[in-house]
């Protein structure tokens, strides 16, 4: 449980991280840069704090499928980036990918009826 608590502060941390990149505009403001150091920095530490009880393919799948879907959704409520059919399918296509990705595509074994 503490893994997905890190987990869930690390994506928030990148995806902060993120809408302070556009702010920077190439790092020509301070504060946003500042917050991208800090957003992206918090984020790595939360992240390998999970990975002491999370395997690997799960905790970035997860981290990055839900980190680009919230980035899309910031970029179409701040930024008036298009969100369109297309948009929505990508990401509907991503959260299925990190589902299929971390599914075990193992059948459960079927006792013998007694």
């Amino acid at each position: 449980m503490k893994g997905y608590l890190y987990l869930a502060i690390s994506i928030i941390t990148e995806v902060f991280g993120t809408a302070m990149l556009k702010l920077s505009e190439g790092f020509t403001v301070l504060l946003p840069s500042l917050g991208v150091a800090a957003g992206y920095g918090l984020s790595f530490y939360c992240l390998s704090l999970c990975l002491k009880t999370m395997p690997l393919s799960l905790a970035y799948a997860i981290w990055s499928g839900i980190g680009t879907a919230l980035t899309a959704l910031l970029g179409a409520l701040f930024w008036d980036e298009l969100f369109g059919p297309l948009k929505t399918a990508g990401l509907l296509l991503i959260i299925g990918g990190v589902i299929l990705l971390n599914s075990n595509g193992k059948k459960a074994a079927v006792e013998p009826e007694t």
